[in-house]
């Protein structure tokens, strides 16, 4: 039995992988170029990748391929039909992410909603120092408590950011952008409705047919002028184009983004010229990626692998 790890460096180098040998010869590639796949596979029964492309051209040569391995729930880059064809089995992994994931959503939160950045930077700056007053009041910030905070996508990641917002006092509504997720907890609400009343929105959707550039000029324009916009679902779901104009009009008050349309971040990319952090924080896709999480998502893989061998 042979395993293949295409992309290891993308689960992080501090995650034990030792595990695996008990199946049989691993093999570990940090990175793996479409073209570099094929002679990496030929021999290989069992890939686990993250991000590589599978399809014809880069595994139609691993003949003796049985099962592909996903480290991630998005499963975009897999070519399902020809895996059918092949009679190759495949595996994704849901559910391991959520509490970094919700705990991520809340600190691109509070980072806005409190004007973290400015205030840090004006004690380092030493303005504070030896201030007239204990107090700076230049930035005005509110109580998450009595605001509406308005979820789009009610899957395990959405309820638990809905859970915590509601113990910090907030009145939360969603919208479900498949139409399969209800709750008897939180109201549900259509699309202007929870855009037009939410004082935080934030997406937990996929990326589908229902989702794609959903967050548009035109929903921007609905949303109230001092709302944060938070994104740590798939980046295609907002128009950048439109959301950088939204920002520097003044259009909504602040986002915060974990993902991005295109990754690693494009230099094209219209945000690139928002510097102002008050406005826009964007961290590199990192909403995932606690240490726990990770190392739930390799044990998850390897319980999988040994299912499949049985």
């Amino acid at each position: 039995m042979k395993i293949v790890f295409l992309d290891r460096k993308t689960i992080g180098e501090d995650i034990d992988l030792s595990g695996f040998e008990r199946f049989g010869e691993v093999v570990i590639y940090d990175y793996s170029a479409p073209d570099e796949v094929p002679a990496r596979v030929e021999d290989a029964d069992v890939i686990i990748l993250n991000k590589v492309l599978i399809n014809e051209a880069t595994i139609g040569t691993a003949k003796q391929l049985k099962l592909v391995c996903v480290t991630a729930t998005g499963t975009n880059n897999l070519d399902k039909d020809y895996l059918a064809s092949r009679g190759i089995e495949w595996r994704n992994v849901a559910g391991y992410s959520t509490e970094a994931v919700a705990q991520h959503t809340f600190s691109l939160a509070f980072y806005l909603l409190e004007h973290l950045s400015y205030y840090d930077e004006y004690v380092k700056s030493e303005k504070y120092v030896n201030d007239r007053m204990f107090t700076h009041f230049e930035k005005h910030f509110h109580e998450i408590s009595g605001k509406t905070w308005g979820i789009i996508g009610l899957g395990a990641i959405g309820s638990r950011v809905a859970e915590i917002a509601k113990l910090f006092g907030a009145n939360v509504i969603y919208y479900s952008t498949s139409g399969r997720n209800h709750s008897d907890i939180y109201k549900e609400v259509d699309f202007d409705t929870l855009l037009s009343t939410s004082d935080v929105v934030s997406i937990h959707a996929p990326l589908d047919e229902n989702t794609m550039h959903l967050i548009d000029k035109a929903a921007l324009s609905k949303m109230k002028k001092n709302a944060i916009l938070i994104n740590v679902g798939r980046g295609p779901i907002i128009v950048e184009k439109d959301l950088a104009e939204a920002l520097e009009c003044g259009q909504i008050a602040a986002a915060g983004l974990d993902v991005l349309d295109v990754e690693p971040m494009s230099p094209e990319n219209p945000l690139v010229r928002i510097k102002d952090s008050t406005k826009l924080l964007i961290t590199p896709h990192i909403a995932w990626a606690a240490v726990e999480a990770r190392q739930r998502l390799m044990k998850i893989i390897e319980g999988q692998v040994e299912e499949f061998l049985k």
